[in-house]
């Protein structure tokens, strides 16, 4: 079984935008429950199919599958809530880890937030000068939620 161990934060400033290009994300939520959720998402002429258990503090199952991107753009269009998740990852090294810096569009936009993963969750990490408050345990946060009560309406 594949862990994910991650944390999540607000960004603020945009000194980060130097350090790296952007991709554009596409992804939409077959389901979301408290047990599993299950993501469908295209990054480039890649599509994904994704499968997370529930949280426990900054980890959670993880299983990740690459999929046809015919696939992934019928399942967007035809299976996943509304609306889809529309963002731009930029990758950045720093202190030997990969940030992964998402800005969102659509009815997200103006959210910006930076994720990290780990290989353990008592792992030290240095803070790079753009990154903000903590947001690893608040739900609201969560790709999967945006979809449910996106930014633009908090």
């Amino acid at each position: 079984m594949a862990t994910e161990i991650e944390r999540k934060f607000l960004v603020k400033g945009d000194s980060w935008r130097k350090l790296a290009a952007g991709t554009v994300y596409r992804q939409g939520y077959i389901a979301t429950q408290k047990t599993a959720t299950v993501r469908v998402r295209i990054v480039g002429n890649q599509g994904y199919l994704t499968i997370k258990g529930p949280s426990v503090k900054y980890s959670r199952a993880e299983f990740e599958y690459t999929i046809p991107i015919e696939d992934a753009q019928e399942m967007l269009d035809t299976l996943c809530d509304r609306p889809l998740i529309e963002k731009i990852r930029y990758k950045v090294e720093w202190d030997n880890l990969i940030w992964e810096i998402d800005e969102f569009d659509g009815v997200n936009k103006g959210l910006i937030l930076a994720e990290v993963e780990l290989t353990d969750e008592k792992q030290h990490i240095e803070l790079p000068d753009w990154i903000d408050k903590e947001v690893s345990d608040d739900p609201k946060y969560f790709n999967s939620n945006l979809v449910k009560h996106p930014f633009s309406q908090w």
